[in-house]
C-alpha cells in the first residue's frame, strides 16, 4: 500500500496526548475498573471508532492504526471531540499481543480490512488463522470480533478461516445495509459510506472463538449498533 505522505504527521502524532506512545507499558491497564474496553484494528481515518466512543461513553476504546498519513485524521477528529474514552495507537496489528494482556478486549473490530488478496500474503489477513490466534491472546471471556467488508473474496475467505479454527459466527449478513436487525445503528466507516454509496453491498460477522477457550458471557455487550 502506497500512501501520500502528510508533512507534519510523525511530529503532530507524537505531541499528540490522544495518542499512546508507548503501548507496550499499558498493557494490563486499558480497562478502566470494571467498564468494557474495545479495539478497532486499522481503523483508518477514525469515523467509526470515534462514533463508537461518542455513542457508548461507559465503554473505552482503543484505535489501532499503522500509517501516519492515515492516523493524523483519526487525531485530528479526537483533538475535536476530545472523547475521554477513546485512546489511538500507531502501530502493526503484529504486536497487538505486546500492548494488551491476556483476557483484556472485550471487543475487536475488523473494518474494511487490506484483503492481501494474494495467496502468498493470506496469513497477513487478519481475519488468518495467525491473527485469530492472537486475538486468543487478548479477548476476555464472552469476548468477540466483528468484522465487515465489501470484499466478497475476504468474506468468504474469513468465514473459512473462523470455522475452521472452531471459532463460532453467532451473526453474518452478506448484505448489511438490507438486514434491518443488524443493520440497526449502524456507524459507517469512511469506506463504508463511499461502497454503500456505489451501490456495494457491505458483509458483515460476529464471532465468538472456539468452545473452551473464551465461553460466552451471560450478558454480552452491546454489538457496534450502539
Amino acid at each position: 500500500m502506497r500512501l501520500k505522505h502528510v508533512k507534519g504527521a510523525e511530529e503532530a502524532i507524537e505531541n499528540s496526548g490522544f495518542v499512546v506512545q508507548d503501548p507496550e507499558n499499558m498493557r494490563g491497564r486499558w480497562r478502566r475498573g470494571s467498564r468494557p474496553f474495545a479495539v478497532e484494528i486499522g481503523m483508518g481515518k477514525g469515523s467509526f471508532i470515534t462514533g463508537m466512543a461518542a455513542a457508548n461513553p461507559d465503554t473505552d476504546y482503543a484505535g489501532i492504526e499503522k500509517f501516519s498519513s492515515v492516523l493524523i485524521k483519526a487525531v485530528k477528529k479526537q483533538q475535536e471531540l476530545q472523547l475521554p474514552n477513546l485512546l489511538l495507537i500507531r502501530a502493526d496489528a503484529e504486536h497487538i499481543c505486546e500492548f494488551f494482556a491476556p483476557g483484556e478486549a472485550d471487543v475487536i473490530y475488523l473494518n474494511f480490512s487490506d484483503p492481501w488478496p494474494k495467496d502468498r500474503h493470506a496469513k497477513r489477513r487478519l481475519t488468518s488463522p495467525q491473527f485469530l490466534e492472537r486475538y486468543l491472546g487478548i479477548l476476555a471471556p464472552g469476548g468477540r470480533i466483528e468484522f465487515k467488508t465489501d470484499n466478497m473474496p475476504l468474506f468468504e475467505y474469513s468465514v473459512e478461516s473462523l470455522q475452521s479454527s472452531g471459532w463460532q459466527i453467532t451473526a453474518i449478513t452478506r448484505d448489511l445495509h438490507a438486514n434491518p436487525a443488524m443493520c440497526e445503528g449502524n456507524i459507517m466507516t469512511e469506506y463504508e459510506e463511499r461502497f454503500s454509496a456505489k451501490g456495494n453491498p457491505i458483509a458483515k460477522l460476529i464471532a465468538y472463538p472456539p468452545l473452551g477457550t473464551s465461553p460466552v458471557r451471560d450478558n454480552p455487550l452491546p454489538t457496534s449498533q450502539p
